[in-house]
């Protein structure tokens, strides 16, 4: 065995491991811990970021929209792929280091990773045989680690796909209450005029046992962060927020609504938002990220529905406080997500869903 055979081991066993330790990270032994570095996960947010620019290109909202969509299954195919390339050129470089073992001996690099290739799929590759002791349990492992891979990436499939759709059931179901966009203001009004309290806390129950699924799902699988829902002017975190800031008006400026499930609910999302801000590294000042004139006129439509109000400036006050401990960083992943804005959501800079007036709201800084 010569120094470049020894050169050519090393190499693919480093490529093999590697790409082991990538895939149990990510599908076997998913959630995070601190300081582990998950090789998938980087390939993910810098293929988005690329992604992006480029989607966000087109002046058509459609347009935009469906090229958006086409990244998280074109990148869970390319995961499938580079896993199981790199498997292949890996084995390929140990077999080459082992050329001794195989007979007839590859006459180029190329033969090897055919061979390397029959043996990950299974197929038999006419005219090689590995006839040593060392390349016989190396095609060994590579058939087990093919059909390893197989099997997991069926295991992924079915958690992704089962978790979107858990995900986006609920979204859906809140259009009736809380309209497309949604909207907090809109929840309440809704439960308001057809006389439906028990609504509004069945509401919170839901969406706080929805927001631990997500938290488990999403922060174990970061992919799943950009499968975009399916319908127009639906966004999972738009819909979050709106419960969200439902939820925070309950507390801080409604008299009289289901108090109890609105708390938990609001502790299980900023729990999520905070879990969100340490996930994509978000940075920035703990603002409500709402004015004043915006909660004003939300509690004008609260009056007009029925609802009896606390006192406005001790209501503003609470409301503020509540609300930036997730409006910062929950506008942050909208932005970053490049999901359309929704009322008090996402970009503040223009909101195609409610009237400006000309003396300069579209100046509003950006939470």
């Amino acid at each position: 065995m010569t120094v470049v055979d020894g050169v050519q081991i090393g190499a693919g066993a480093v490529i093999v491991l590697v790409t082991i330790y990538d895939v149990v990270q990510s599908v076997v032994m998913p959630r995070p811990a601190v300081g582990r570095i998950r090789l998938s996960f980087t390939l993910i947010r810098g293929g988005w970021r690329v992604w992006r620019k480029l989607a966000e290109r087109p002046k058509k909202l459609q347009t935009r929209e469906t090229a958006m969509a086409a990244f998280a299954p074109m990148m869970l195919v390319g995961l499938l792929v580079l896993w199981g390339f790199s498997f292949i050129i890996g084995y390929a470089l140990i077999f080459g280091g082992l050329h001794d073992g195989l007979q007839p001996q590859p006459d180029s690099f190329g033969t090897t990773l055919y061979f390397s290739t029959g043996r990950m799929l299974a197929f038999s590759v006419a005219g090689i045989e590995a006839t040593g002791v060392a390349t016989r349990t190396f095609a060994a492992i590579e058939a087990a680690s093919g059909f390893g891979l197989f099997a997991l990436v069926i295991s992924l499939l079915f958690s992704l796909f089962s978790s979107f759709q858990r995900r986006e059931t609920a979204v859906v179901a809140l259009d009736a209450l809380a309209g497309a966009p949604p909207s907090g203001v809109q929840l309440l009004e809704t439960c308001a005029k057809d006389a439906m309290p028990e609504q509004l806390a069945a509401t919170f129950d839901e969406w706080r046992l929805w927001t631990v699924d997500v938290i488990e799902s999403h922060l174990s699988y970061p992919l799943l962060f950009y499968f975009r829902s399916s319908h127009d002017n639906e966004a999972w975190a738009n819909s979050f927020g709106a419960v969200m800031d439902a939820a925070t008006l309950v507390l801080t400026t409604v008299d009289g609504g289901p108090v109890g499930q609105a708390r938990l609910m609001h502790k299980v999302g900023a729990h999520f938002v905070a879990d969100m801000r340490d996930h994509f590294r978000y940075e920035g000042e703990a603002i409500a990220g709402v004015e004043r004139e915006e909660f004003v006129e939300a509690c004008g439509r609260l009056e007009r529905a029925g609802y009896q109000l606390h006192n406005l400036d001790r209501a503003w006050e609470q409301f503020s406080l509540l609300r930036s401990k997730y409006g910062t960083w929950l506008n942050q992943t909208t932005k970053g997500l490049s999901v359309p804005p929704a009322p008090w959501i996402g970009d503040r800079s223009y909101l195609p869903h409610r009237e400006r007036s000309a003396r300069g709201r579209g100046q509003r800084r950006v939470a």
